[in-house]
C-alpha cells in the first residue's frame, strides 16, 4: 500500500509562482508513474502533468511552458513548479501514483486571485 502526502498549495496573485510537493511512502514499485491532476469547482478532474521513472514528461496544453514536473526517485517525491499562474489555474491539485492502478493524495488547494 502506498501513501501520498502533498504540500505547497496556497493563495497567490496572478503571475505568481508556487511549488507543490508529493512524497510517496509504503510499498513502492520501481516502475511507477507519478503526476498531478486538478479539479476546479463544478468541473471534472483533469490532467496537469505526469512523469515516468525515466522522467519522460507529459503536460496538459493549458500548462505547457508555465509548469514543470520533476521527480526525485531517491526521495520518492514528485514536484510541480508552477509559474505565471492564472486565475483559471485555481483548483484542488491531486498527486497521483500509478502502477497497475491509481493512488491519489488528499489534494491541496491552489487559489490564484488578486
Amino acid at each position: 500500500q502506498v501513501q501520498l502526502v502533498e504540500s505547497g498549495g496556497g493563495l497567490v496573485q496572478p503571475g505568481g509562482s508556487l511549488r507543490l510537493s508529493c512524497a510517496a511512502s509504503g510499498t513502492i514499485s520501481r516502475f511507477y508513474v507519478m503526476g498531478w491532476y486538478r479539479q476546479a469547482p463544478g468541473k471534472p478532474r483533469e490532467l496537469v502533468a505526469t512523469t515516468t521513472p525515466r522522467s519522460i514528461t507529459n503536460y496538459a496544453d493549458s500548462v505547457k511552458g508555465r509548469f514543470t514536473i520533476s521527480r526525485d526517485n531517491a526521495k520518492m517525491t514528485v514536484y510541480l513548479q508552477m509559474n505565471s499562474l492564472k486565475p483559471e489555474d485555481t483548483a484542488v491539485y491531486y498527486c497521483l501514483y500509478r502502477v497497475t492502478d491509481d493512488t491519489w493524495g488528499q489534494g491541496t488547494q491552489v487559489t490564484v486571485s488578486s
